[in-house]
């Protein structure tokens, strides 16, 4: 996977997302989980913009970080819209969407650990 890539990857996700809060009940808790979520999920697409242009490869890893804090942050907003049935559309739907949430989750774990170690070879050189 490139870093071109991983990035149409987290917008498409950002994008899915504001289809799934489209079929969030329209009360409460709905609006506040929902609102949420379109803040949590849009994140990464833009904290993974600004990580492929870091000043250092510790500010990589940072902006890296924060976008799989935040995408951990959208899983959990998204089992608690599924769990508390407050997502009225095709529950399959939101289960793909988790799918995806997860599959970004390893992908970011993966990547920092990477970094870390080819950094952490390069001090040591």
């Amino acid at each position: 996977m490139t870093t071109n890539d991983l990035e149409e990857r987290v917008i498409d996700f950002a994008v899915l997302i504001v289809d799934i809060v489209e079929e969030i009940k329209n009360n409460y808790a709905g609006n506040y989980y929902g609102n949420q979520l379109i803040r949590s999920s849009g994140s990464p697409a833009l904290n993974y913009g600004e990580a492929r242009s870091a000043e250092s490869h510790k500010d990589f890893v940072h902006k890296m970080g924060i976008c799989l804090k935040e995408l951990r942050e959208s899983y959990n907003f998204l089992k608690i819209i599924f769990r508390a049935n407050l997502y009225i559309g095709d529950k399959q739907n939101i289960l793909k969407v988790l799918d995806e949430n997860n599959q970004l989750i390893s992908i970011f774990v993966a990547s920092i650990k990477t970094s870390k170690n080819n950094n952490s070879k390069i001090v040591n050189r």
